[in-house]
């Protein structure tokens, strides 16, 4: 939260043929009256006529309904740059990577993930003093609350949702990170939901798990959607896990406005790894899925030989599927500061987000454009390696 205060105060002085100032009243106001005549050399009260009282009346009510405005919450989120975590160190007394039941290497220099301040929003209404700051500082983003969430969602809903999305990321992040070093694991959909007037309704069920298509098995998003396009529309013979039993049951997909061909459902990814990664101690505050990419890195980092950042300071952002596709962000311009502020030589910057980085970066900070987890790590390699940032790819307009 910030404070604003002022400083500034004025003082009146008499001078040569103007009268003292008027002393303050017991209750610590002035009255002030105009000097009319010099007889008794008391001042005579002014004759307050219709319109003079108007005028007060209507300034009185001027000052009231200006400071009730000042007094009352404002429907407003204020975006401000928030702290790093170095993914390669600790927050509080624990590591933010931990893994167990696999070699590890020593590593070195920064791989900092990004955060954003968020003040405001669903049942957390700003005052009207921190909604104009943030229009005033100019490393700050304001926005009405309804753009930012839908009616009728509560302050519980967004915590929640930012938890399952940062949970959801981490696995990710450890999925993308063995993908990249050829580490196997396994990978199941499981349905969340059946979208109304599907071609899935009233087949598939919440919690099937696709075990294959055809004689296709399934080992991630990216091979259903391989087999369902390969069908070419026709019907689908899925096999299904309910229950702990194997089903198969026949649906049409439907293709999309994309042309790929479509079920109609929600799916859940769940992995299972052969070795234990912990990520997040001492960040339970920190919520969302943007700190995907950076966690990658640091996994990458600890499982393989050497420093990756070579003892140089990186910072970055962006979300990570299972396959190590890189994914755009909320937030970028604050997160830029973060990492400047923080000291960070280097920024890993979406590719989708390049619109919002060109003519916001600060001094002093080189940014890269990355689209993978690979591209990622080639830019840190080539950075740590003594390279160039103007020689890698770049978010220009």
């Amino acid at each position: 939260m910030r404070h604003s205060h002022d400083d500034s105060s004025t003082a009146a002085q008499d001078g040569p043929g103007t009268p003292a100032a008027p002393a303050p009243q017991p209750d610590g106001s002035y009255s002030v009256y105009p000097y009319q005549g010099l007889g008794s050399g008391r001042p005579a009260p002014a004759k307050r006529t219709p319109r003079t009282r108007a005028i007060l009346v209507s300034g009185a009510l001027a000052v009231v309904l200006g400071a009730a405005g000042l007094l009352l919450p404002a429907q407003y989120v204020v975006e401000s740059p928030g702290p790093t975590f170095n993914t390669l160190g600790s927050a509080g007394d624990a590591e933010i990577i931990e893994i167990e039941g696999q070699r590890t290497y020593p590593t070195d220099g920064e791989l900092d993930l990004t955060t954003v301040y968020v003040s405001g929003g669903p049942s957390t209404n700003i005052s009207i003093f921190q909604a104009v700051g943030g229009w005033v500082d100019q490393d700050d983003v304001v926005y009405p609350t309804e753009f930012l969430y839908a009616p009728g969602t509560t302050s519980d809903e967004v915590d929640e949702e930012n938890a399952a999305a940062m949970t959801s990321s981490q696995e990710s992040a450890v999925a993308a990170a063995l993908t990249q070093l050829d580490i196997g694991f396994t990978q199941e959909l499981t349905v969340a939901a059946v979208v109304e007037g599907s071609p899935a309704e009233g087949v598939l069920q919440p919690g099937d798990t696709v075990v294959a298509v055809g004689e296709t098995r399934i080992e991630g998003i990216d091979s259903l959607r391989a087999a369902l396009n390969d069908g070419g529309g026709s019907a689908a013979q899925l096999t299904v896990r309910r229950d702990g039993t194997e089903v198969s049951e026949s649906v049409t997909p439907r293709q999309s406005d994309s042309g790929a061909y479509q079920l109609g459902i929600e799916l859940a990814t769940s992995f299972e790894f052969p070795f234990d990664v912990s990520i997040g101690a001492g960040m339970e505050k920190v919520g969302g899925p943007s700190a995907g990419m950076m966690f990658a890195l640091g996994i990458v980092d600890r499982l393989t030989p050497g420093a990756l950042t070579d003892g140089r300071h990186f910072a970055g952002t962006g979300t990570i599927d299972a396959a190590g596709n890189v994914g755009p962000i909320g937030g970028i311009r604050q997160k830029l500061i973060g990492a400047s502020d923080a000291g960070a030589e280097y920024f890993l910057a979406p590719a989708d987000n390049c619109g919002e980085v060109v003519g916001h970066i600060p001094d002093g900070l080189d940014v890269v454009r990355v689209s993978t987890l690979d591209e990622a790590i080639q830019a840190v390699e080539k950075l740590a390696a003594g390279g160039s940032a103007s020689d890698l790819p770049q978010c220009t307009p």
